[in-house]
């Protein structure tokens, strides 16, 4: 290592010997007669010399840099003093920092650490060359690490998008999660819902033509409960019957409307229509003979008197009706007093009016407008009624009707609850069971109302059984009826009761077909009437002859 280094600092040269202990470079002294000449500028008026800072003169042409630096290079300091001591370059400033002095082989020279500027530079070129492959001490350099807040908020920022990012995306695992749940739970209604209209036998293409049977179970397999009512007006006399039905296979209510004129078979074999039956065979009697006549099971029989239906509608608190005609009020002392129930929709009717309309059979009309108007009230007061079976219970108890065996006031309670459920859903209406003039069942009654509705097969009593007698007492002996009922059922003709009439003094016997003249002869030398008396004329429904019985009757004779 015979490098030789002129410090710049005058006319005395050092040359590099090597290293000590401790990493420091150790120089010698050149000896005078191997020194070039150099002139010395003691201010550096040149800008010759090593400028270990950097501080940016640009030196011409400067002298041996040991470390490669081509950078400016600073004055050499000089001696003010005149005493001819050169200043030693020492490149680590380790003399002023610790005091010791380089070893040096032969002679050992003393190089003060050269005074560092005011101010430091903020950044420094990398070095290059030689001077990079030099060893460095990591204390011999300070690192300043400066905070810097741009690069903190960039954190924030980057936390701030992570953790939006995951909300997101858990938001949309819920959204997805609640989708899934509500298309399970959409299918497991609408699978519900389709096996209870299959049930029901609800589903298109599976019921008959009201929609209501379930073709799953055959017609008469089905289950139903029927409950006969009779309402009984005790202010003019007569009666309205109706077959209340609950069909607990389809899930569906109807009021079986049954027409006064039906032909129904008596307790003594005989034919009688269904009016009649109820007065004089009761309510057993007539039960047997609605079963018999449309293949029904009736559980029981509910009378139902007029001043109990108004009090059942007060109870419950009024009902809704479309009627279908002004009731005229028969309280009212002029013609051109306002109706009791006018016609319209959606009319609330109180019990008073209920009742009013419910029995109101205007002048010509046809007993089967008023067992409409009957059929409504009806069902209005079921829509009305709770759906609760101990409640409902309650209601028949408060009204204190007498409740026939083998019907109880829990029975009927939990049956009109079924009912009014049934009701309130819309699964419920009212049909006309359609009788014939003669009160046999039509083909049409048959098939939509006997057999779909009621699950039964109509039996109508055979006509050619017996002649039917239809009698109507105008005698004015209220005790002839009887008498000529008993001769006529022990001559082997059924008896019709045709009710009475304003007296006439002559009798008479009655055929419209000409077929049924040899009857009508026979029928009157039984009652002991005159062949006389046999005339070709107007005939009750449901009878063959009718008997007219004057004041010429006389039953012994």
């Amino acid at each position: 290592m015979n490098d030789r280094y002129d410090a710049g600092y005058g006319d005395v040269p050092y040359e590099l010997v090597g290293y000590d202990e401790y990493g420091q470079p150790v120089y010698r002294q050149i000896p005078a007669q191997q020194q070039p000449q150099q002139h010395y500028d003691p201010y550096a008026q040149q800008g010759y010399g090593y400028d270990p800072y950097a501080t940016g003169t640009q030196p011409q042409t400067p002298p041996y840099d040991p470390y490669g630096d081509t950078g400016p290079q600073e004055p050499a300091p000089y001696d003010p003093y005149g005493t001819g001591t050169q200043a030693q370059y020492d490149p680590y400033g380790q003399t002023a920092a610790s005091g010791r002095q380089p070893r040096v082989a032969e002679q050992t020279a003393y190089i003060p650490q050269q005074a560092r500027p005011a101010e430091e530079p903020e950044t420094e070129e990398p070095e290059t060359g030689e001077r990079a492959d030099r060893d460095y001490r990591t204390e011999q350099f300070a690192f300043v690490e400066e905070p810097d807040q741009d690069s903190e908020d960039v954190i924030d920022w980057l936390k701030f998008t992570e953790n939006r990012t995951e909300r997101r995306e858990e938001a949309r695992r819920r959204a997805r999660a609640r989708v899934i749940a509500l298309v399970v739970v959409l299918a497991l209604v609408a699978a519900g819902g389709v096996g209870y209209l299959w049930y029901a036998g609800k589903l298109p293409g599976l019921g008959s033509s009201d929609g209501k049977t379930n073709t799953a179970t055959p017609v008469g397999a089905q289950k139903r409960d029927v409950i006969v009512v009779h309402l009984h007006n005790t202010a003019k006399g007569g009666t309205s019957t109706a077959l209340l039905v609950d069909n607990t296979t389809t899930q569906q209510g109807t009021t079986v409307l049954l027409p006064n004129a039906l032909a129904v078979a008596s307790d003594d074999g005989s034919t009688t229509t269904l009016a009649k039956s109820v007065d004089d065979d009761g309510s057993a009697g007539t039960r047997d003979a609605i079963d018999t006549v449309l293949g029904t099971e009736i559980q029981g029989t509910w009378r139902l008197d007029t001043p109990y239906l108004q009090n059942l509608v007060d109870l419950i608190g009024n009902i809704e009706v479309d009627t279908d005609v002004n009731v005229p009020d028969p309280s009212a002392k002029s013609k051109g007093a306002a109706p009791l129930v006018r016609k319209g929709k959606d009319q609330t009717l109180s019990g008073k009016t209920a009742v009013a309309y419910a029995t109101y059979q205007g002048a010509g009309e046809a007993q089967n407008a008023q067992l409409q108007r009957f059929g409504q009230v009806m069902q209005a007061v079921l829509r009305k009624l709770t759906s609760d079976s101990g409640g409902a219970t309650t209601t028949v108890q408060t009204l204190g009707m007498i409740i026939e065996p083998p019907l109880t006031e829990k029975d009927l309670g939990a049956f009109l609850a079924r009912l009014a459920d049934l009701a309130k859903g819309g699964d419920y209406k009212t049909a006309l069971l359609p009788v014939q003039d003669d009160g046999t069942l039509s083909q049409e009654a048959s098939a939509s109302v006997v057999k779909d509705v009621l699950g039964g097969t109509a039996k109508s009593p055979d006509k050619d059984a017996a002649v039917r007698v239809s009698v109507r007492n105008a005698s004015g002996v209220k005790d002839n009826s009887g008498e000529a009922r008993v001769v006529l059922l022990n001559g082997g003709f059924t008896f019709l009761e045709g009710g009475t009439a304003s007296a006439v003094a002559t009798s008479q016997v009655r055929y419209s077909d000409a077929a049924d003249k040899a009857d009508a002869t026979e029928v009157a030398k039984t009652l002991g009437l005159p062949a006389g008396a046999v005339v070709k004329g107007e005939v009750s429904a449901n009878a063959d002859v009718t008997v007219v019985l004057g004041q010429d009757y006389d039953p012994k004779s």
